[in-house]
């Protein structure tokens, strides 16, 4: 396909208005799944889409290609009397160092929602994820141990390499990605605040239905009541080391604080 009919076919689809950019293992794919029951919202093809971090070098009209075309979403507008929106939720896109940019380039009007778990949990239940899938072989201990020498000049490299995709920086980046406020800097950077929600998982796991009534109104779109708020992607309970917890405590105090300082909110994430 020619750029110029590349281009002509992504004018034919709908364009994403909200972006759920993470983080990861914060309760993204519920919200999402939520969402898009919702009679004024139509889904991509797929939850998590990747285009801006891993599948850039697809071109902008793959990317079209994921959401509905222009018709369907005239059709909702006309039965639902009301705007339609559009949107898809990629976790991996605010811990990767070009998403922002590559996003704000085509969509600086976009909303962009953030879930954010205290970052030790979020650890722990990221670990676990990986053993699951069979990408992670050591401990818990072992693997934020190993976490600098695994991550040693990824960042470099994606850096020096638009379209370097690292496998170890987004698998083994378990304290990394809790680092908030790192990540945050560069969203507030280049969109305004009103246009970015920041949701508390922990308030979002014990009660979504007010969480998800509060993205609504930051979407602007009619009150709707689902009938059931299952949990997507929910891992088995287990402890972590006391010891290790304390551990980690002591590890994002200092980011936490930069991040209550900067948003104004005080997460409590202390315990």
């Amino acid at each position: 396909m020619s750029g110029i009919q590349g281009k002509m076919k992504s004018l034919l689809h709908s364009k994403p208005d909200f972006f759920i950019v993470g983080a990861q293992k914060c309760g993204t794919t519920s919200l999402y799944n939520y969402l898009v029951k919702h009679p004024c919202v139509l889904p991509a093809k797929e939850k998590e889409l990747h285009f801006f971090s891993d599948k850039y070098s697809k071109g902008y009209s793959w990317y079209s290609n994921q959401f509905p075309s222009l018709f369907k979403k005239f059709q909702y507008v006309l039965s639902r009397r009301h705007r339609v929106l559009c949107g898809e939720a990629t976790p991996y896109y605010m811990f990767h160092p070009h998403a922002v940019g590559r996003i704000y380039s085509r969509f600086s009007n976009a909303k962009i929602i953030m879930m954010l778990r205290n970052p030790v949990d979020r650890a722990f239940s990221h670990y676990r994820y990986h053993v699951k899938l069979g990408a992670e072989d050591l401990t818990f201990e072992e693997a934020i141990a190993s976490e600098s020498d695994r991550l040693l000049g990824e960042l470099d490299k994606m850096n020096d390499d638009a379209n370097y995709n690292s496998v170890n920086y987004k698998i083994y980046s378990y304290l990394k990605r809790g680092v908030y406020i790192e990540q945050i800097e560069r969203w507030i950077d280049l969109f305004s605040k009103d246009q970015i929600l920041i949701i508390k998982s922990e308030d979002f796991f014990a009660d979504p239905e007010d969480s998800f009534n509060t993205v609504l109104k930051f979407l602007e779109l009619p009150e709707y009541t689902i009938s059931s708020y299952k949990k997507f992607n929910e891992g088995k309970q287990v402890a972590m080391k006391p010891e290790t917890r304390e551990q980690l405590f002591e590890y994002f105090e200092p980011y936490n604080q930069r991040l209550y300082n900067c948003l104004g909110t005080d997460f409590g994430w202390d315990k």
